[in-house]
């Protein structure tokens, strides 16, 4: 997919972040941008802050993990821009705890967004964008979803199978000489505010929440990481790239990739989990 104009983009998480980054991106090739997001206050600063640049936004406030808002976020952009072209399954959230002390509430939360939340993009928006001929559909996984480290027990299992939904997708597509393509995206440090994910967690939820001092060290961890990590900005031109060129994958830190390549070498040597 080469031609942007008149073209249509959907992006969740799209208030802030990688999210922003894609919509600002898309806008700026040409297209019109639906911005979904469950936080009120920043979806409508992001929307004023694309329309004041004269791009044509729509906002819709979405929970990704409610098939329902994804049903509606569907319907509010085919009322709006008559079709759809390109998804972005962006919304993430993250709980830094171990296996074995991770609440039954963390589990169930990071996956109903991480991980249904990608499920319910493609399965709703697929035979929209396909009714146009092309298009493209990329989810956000991590390099989290291709290395399991220590302490991210559940965002791990989340974004390993965000990877193998698309390459599911991505395989399904050119079986049937589909014209949609599918990409995912393996953010390594970006300075997001995934670390304060739990502020836009229901309360009573958040309250069910397993503390450990493993997950907490690791916590205080990449919250400094990511502080000083790549600028959003620099994802947007990435996505688009995959887009255009129709890549699979969008590695922000390429060089992280030989992290899973020793795992691989590991388990075909000796059969160990890393050497």
């Amino acid at each position: 997919m080469k031609d942007f104009n008149e073209k249509n983009a959907v992006i969740t998480g799209a208030a802030s972040g990688m999210g922003l980054a894609m919509a600002q991106t898309f806008a700026d090739s040409g297209m019109k941008v639906v911005l979904a997001d469950i936080e009120e206050e920043a979806l409508a600063s992001a929307v004023s802050q694309l329309s004041a640049q004269g791009h044509s936004v729509l906002g819709v406030r979405t929970d990704v993990s409610k098939l329902s808002d994804v049903e509606a976020l569907a319907a509010a952009t085919i009322k709006e821009f008559n079709a759809v072209h390109v998804l972005c399954n962006n919304a993430g959230v993250g709980v830094g705890a171990p296996v074995g002390s991770t609440s039954l509430a963390d589990w169930k939360w990071t996956l109903d967004i991480d991980l249904w939340g990608p499920i319910y993009g493609v399965e709703i928006f697929l035979p929209l964008i396909e009714e146009q001929g092309e298009g493209h559909i990329n989810s956000t996984a991590s390099m989290a979803g291709l290395y399991a480290g220590a302490s991210l027990g559940a965002y791990n299992v989340a974004k390993h199978g965000v990877v193998a939904l698309m390459a599911s997708l991505e395989r399904d597509l050119r079986w049937r000489d589909s014209k949609v393509r599918a990409s995912v995206l393996c953010p390594g440090p970006i300075n997001t505010r995934i670390t304060e994910s739990e502020r836009n967690r229901d309360p009573d939820d958040a309250a069910k929440h397993t503390d450990s001092e493993q997950g907490q060290k690791f916590w205080d961890f990449l919250t400094r990481t990511l502080a000083n990590g790549m600028d959003p900005a620099e994802v947007g031109p990435m996505v688009l790239d995959a887009v255009v060129n129709e890549k699979f994958w969008v590695l922000t830190h390429p060089e992280m990739g030989e992290i899973a390549l020793s795992q691989a070498q590991a388990m075909l040597t000796d059969q160990r989990l890393t050497r």
